[in-house]
């Protein structure tokens, strides 16, 4: 049992996150790049996702307002966000947009747009969940090292 309790508190917060879905393996994998050259190692991999991202999401917004649509665009855009997404472990985020891309492969605007919507709301609920994460790990400064959920 950990004795420090910001340290207990992250570990816990790390293992919500595996628990609800959040996040997958890939995490874990970013988590075991980390060491004492570079302690913030993943902090700094999500913030650049999530900088890099928004471009997508906006070319994804412009892209759901012409219609007719442009299913072949939409997809390529969504497959550059799952990539991204997919290279962090934002497992939820990861799921819409396959779901999003298979919308876009039978043509199914109205999919596109409701699957839209619940990807963007996984993309923000990761965020903050990822933002007090990574706020309670600055506190608690650095990491040992990394351990695969439980």
């Amino acid at each position: 049992m950990e004795r420090n309790p910001l340290r207990r508190q992250l570990q816990i917060m790390r293992k919500s996150l595996f628990d609800q879905g959040y996040l997958d393996e890939q995490f874990v994998q970013l988590e075991e790049l980390q060491d004492e050259s570079n302690p913030n190692f993943v902090e700094e991999v999500v913030t650049l996702y999530y900088r890099d991202s928004a471009r997508l999401i906006l070319n994804i917004e412009q892209a759901l307002e012409r219609k007719p649509y442009n299913f072949h665009k939409l997809d390529a855009y969504m497959h550059q966000f799952k990539g991204s997404s997919s290279s962090i472990g934002a497992k939820k985020v990861k799921a819409e947009s396959t779901l999003f891309r298979e919308y876009c492969k039978s043509g199914n605007g109205e999919g596109c747009m409701r699957c839209f919507q619940q990807l963007k709301k996984e993309y923000t609920t990761l965020r903050k969940k990822l933002e007090a994460y990574f706020q309670v790990a600055r506190q608690a400064g650095p990491m040992e090292t990394a351990c695969r959920p439980k």
